[in-house]
């Protein structure tokens, strides 16, 4: 990576912390952020099914939208419907794009208070919620993305050692969302993560986030980077923007259907995203799991009896199943117990169409 490179990527406020950890830092959706520290890869995604793991994610993205429309906004401009849940919830939603219905992010909303919403879009997709959000009288719209870190503690023990850094911060429910004060400083705390565990994701202030990650190390959570948080949502079958989600990918075809609330009247992309459910969609995500070691990689070739029918999305090796496993786009009459192969360099290798997730949790 050039001096130039290195320089434009922004820099999470546990930066420091990461490096003294002898993190391996990697670019990633316009940040550096840690891949992995000193026991590697399969021993965090391990200790994450087997113990407790904090992840930086900081570089996802915190836009606050408030105001006595900030309601009425969101439903507008987003496809799940918040009417489902209330303050003191979270919930996972898309942004699609209005002229062909596919996902131009995914997100999940924090509902902090009747009025006061965090969105949180993924890393490089910041700058685009926000302008789909701005512009509406009686709505703040602001990007406090560098005035926090978000800590996510995640593993079935995640719980009961956050315990002993803040009660409150560890019995939140899932998908709830609650303040906390810590260390003198205001914070806030999701039932909510990305691995297939159970777990809370933290929002701490940026100057309070090294002592607050220090204290959740001191606790007995092994730090985890972006590698072992990649393998483990795929072991848990949770989509990745890029790969599962994008440009002309619609929820329908993610299989994600139930993100979309067809009666709560007219939001962005729906027109496109409902004319594509009356005629059926053309492809649809499918799990396959694949013999031995060797794993099916993204962008390798899906085969059914020699021709190539559809393309690898995620491939990798399951740590806790000991074979390659994958999620690819495919024709919508696959269905599962369906044998398949994936061109793995030009030598088919067999795969099985399953039921996700690959891996449930402990």
């Amino acid at each position: 990576m050039s001096d130039e490179t290195s320089h434009a990527l922004r820099r999470s406020p546990l930066d420091r912390a990461h490096r003294s950890l002898g993190a391996k830092m990697v670019p990633f959706g316009g940040w550096e952020m840690p891949l992995s520290y000193a026991e590697g890869t399969l021993a965090e995604h391990n200790e994450c099914r087997h113990g407790a793991v904090a992840f930086d994610v900081s570089h996802l993205g915190t836009v606050r939208v408030e105001g006595s429309r900030a309601f009425e906004l969101l439903q507008q401009v987003f496809t799940n419907d918040l009417s489902r849940i209330e303050p003191g919830r979270a919930q996972y939603t898309h942004l699609l794009d209005p002229d062909d219905g596919s996902v131009l992010d995914d997100i999940i909303v924090w509902w902090r208070s009747p009025e006061v919403f965090d969105v949180m879009p993924n890393a490089s997709n910041t700058e685009r919620v926000t302008g789909a959000l701005e512009g509406t009288a009686g709505v703040r719209v602001e990007d406090v993305t560098e005035s926090r870190a978000i800590v996510a503690i995640q593993g079935p023990d995640a719980r009961g050692r956050l315990a002993s850094v803040h009660a409150v911060a560890a019995t939140v429910g899932r998908f709830c969302v609650a303040g906390f004060e810590w260390n003198g400083a205001e914070c806030v705390v999701a039932g909510t993560g990305y691995t297939g565990e159970d777990g809370v994701e933290c929002a701490i202030p940026a100057e309070h986030a090294e002592r607050f990650w220090e204290a959740v190390l001191e606790a007995g959570v092994k730090p985890a980077g972006l590698g072992a948080r990649d393998t483990l949502r795929l072991e848990a079958a949770l989509p990745l923007h890029g790969h599962e989600l994008g440009p002309g990918i619609t929820p329908l075809q993610a299989g994600l259907g139930w993100v979309v609330s067809w009666d709560k009247g007219d939001f962005r992309g729906r027109a496109p995203l409902l004319a594509e459910k009356e005629r059926g969609v053309r492809r649809r995500l499918r799990a396959l799991v694949t013999e031995g070691r060797r794993p099916p990689r993204a962008d390798q070739a899906v085969l059914r009896n020699g021709e190539v029918v559809g393309i690898v999305t995620s491939g990798n090796f399951s740590p806790v199943l000991g074979h390659g496993i994958a999620l690819a786009f495919v024709p919508p009459d696959v269905e599962v117990g369906d044998e398949l192969a994936v061109d793995v360099r030009g030598t088919p290798l067999s795969a099985r169409v399953v039921k996700p997730p690959f891996v449930t949790k402990h």
